[in-house]
C-alpha cells in the first residue's frame, strides 16, 4: 500500500473516552504492555519488557526535557492571551503560539503571570502560524519560573504537581520540548536497571517534541500533509553504539517515536550519521527504514500523524488490528496510557508469546 493510495480515514478508529487516560498510573513502570512484535497480540505488564528483549540489543532514547512553555496573561487592552512557547531562540527571542480573541499587533506588549512584559516582534515559523516574541530575560528561566507544563489538548484539567513529575522522564536532560517521549515515560530505575542486568545496551538521542505533534491532518490524502519540523540531534557517541551493535548481532531498539524519528532523519542519506538540525520527516506507510527493528511506543490519536508512522513501522492493517484489540482490552491510550511493542514489518514474527 503506497502513501498516494491512502486516505486519512485508513488511520481512524473508534476510542471510547474513557480509556483516555487523565492521570499517570502511580508508579512509572506498573502500565500494561501489549506485545504487537507476532501476528497474534499478546498482554504483557511494562515490567516484562527487559524480558522480551535480547542481550546485545540497543534501546535508543530521546533524553528531551519537557518545559513550562505555557504561560498565561494579558494584553494592552486587558483581554486574555495564551501563549504555548514553541521554540527557544537566542537573544530572549522565542517561537510561540498565541490564543488571544484578537491577535496582537507587532510592537505591542504582552503581560505574562502578572510578571514580566513580552514584546510581539512579528510573525514567524516556517508558515507564518507563530509569533516571534522577546522576553526580558533567558526564556527558559521565566518559563521554569511562571510557565505551566503544557499538557496534551485530550488532557481535561490544569496541570498539577503530579504532572511537573510526571509528565517528564527519569532522564530528561537537555530542555527544548513542549511535550514529552511519551513511551519513555514508563521507565523507572528498576527497568533501567534490569535492562542493564539482560545485557541491553543504552543510548541517547535528543528531539524537541513540538506541539505539531498534536496536531490534526487536514487533507483527506495524506501525501498532500505538510509535515511539521522539530529540532533534533544524533550525536557520534549514538551512531557508534548503533555500529558496535548491529557488528555483533543485536537489534536497535527505539523508545518511542521520537527517537525514531531522529534516527531514521540522520539515516536519510542512506548510512547513519551524525547529525544536528531540522526534521520534517513524515513517515508512513511504504517507508524504508534503515535503523530501528524493534519500537516501543504509546497508543496515538486516531487519523494522526503518529498512527501513520506505526503503521508503516508494522504493517497497516496488523496495527490496526493490534488497536482493536486495545479497545476491547481496555487498555489505557495516549500520553498517560499504556505501551506496545512493535517488530519491523519484514520481521514480523509468526508467534513471540513464548518469549
Amino acid at each position: 500500500m503506497s502513501t498516494s493510495e491512502l486516505s486519512v480515514a485508513d488511520f481512524d478508529f473508534v476510542l471510547p473516552p474513557e480509556l483516555i487516560a487523565q492521570h499517570p498510573m502511580a508508579e512509572r513502570s506498573a502500565s500494561r504492555l501489549l506485545d504487537g512484535r507476532g501476528r497474534a497480540p499478546v498482554d504483557r505488564a511494562f515490567r516484562d519488557l527487559p524480558q522480551l528483549l535480547q542481550p546485545g540489543d540497543l534501546m535508543v532514547f530521546n533524553d528531551t526535557r519537557v518545559i513550562k512553555a505555557r504561560l498565561h496573561g494579558e494584553k494592552p487592552t486587558g483581554g486574555a492571551v495564551e501563549a504555548l512557547v514553541e521554540r527557544v531562540l537566542p537573544k530572549h527571542e522565542v517561537l510561540a503560539h498565541l490564543r488571544a480573541s484578537k491577535s496582537p499587533r507587532a510592537g505591542s506588549l504582552l503581560r505574562f503571570a502578572d510578571a514580566f512584559d513580552a514584546l510581539v516582534i512579528g510573525r514567524g515559523g516556517p508558515d507564518g502560524s507563530l509569533f516571534h516574541l522577546r522576553f526580558p530575560g533567558e526564556p527558559l528561566a521565566l518559563l521554569e519560573r511562571h510557565g505551566h507544563v503544557p499538557l496534551p489538548p485530550y488532557i481535561q484539567h490544569d496541570d498539577a504537581p503530579e504532572d511537573e513529575a510526571r509528565y517528564q522522564t527519569v532522564f530528561a536532560d537537555r530542555p527544548g520540548a513542549v511535550a514529552a517521549p511519551t513511551a519513555a515515560l514508563h521507565f523507572d530505575d528498576a527497568v533501567l536497571q534490569a535492562l542493564h542486568q539482560r545485557g541491553v545496551g543504552q543510548a541517547r538521542v535528543t528531539l524537541h517534541v513540538g506541539a505539531g505533534t498534536f496536531q490534526p491532518v487536514r487533507v483527506e490524502r495524506i501525501a498532500e500533509h505538510r509535515m511539521h519540523s522539530e529540532w533534533y540531534e544524533v550525536g557520534a557517541g549514538a551512531v557508534q553504539a548503533i555500529a558496535a551493535t548491529r557488528a555483533a548481532g543485536g537489534r536497535i531498539v527505539a523508545c518511542g517515536t521520537t527517537a525514531l524519528r531522529a534516527l531514521e532523519s540522520a539515516a536519510r542519506g542512506g548510512a547513519l550519521t551524525p547529525f544536528t538540525g531540522e526534521t520534517d520527516i513524515f513517515i508512513t506507510p511504504g517507508f524504508e527504514f534503515r535503523v530501528a527493528d524493534l519500537l516501543l511506543t504509546n497508543f496515538h490519536l486516531p487519523r494522526s500523524t503518529l498512527m501513520m508512522l506505526v503503521s508503516a513501522f508494522s504493517e497497516h492493517a496488523h496495527v490496526m488490528a493490534l488497536y482493536r484489540h486495545a479497545v476491547e482490552a481496555r487498555y489505557r491510550f495516549f500520553s498517560y496510557g499504556d505501551a506496545m511493542l512493535l517488530q519491523r514489518s519484514a520481521t514480523i514474527a509468526a508467534c513471540c508469546s513464548s518469549t
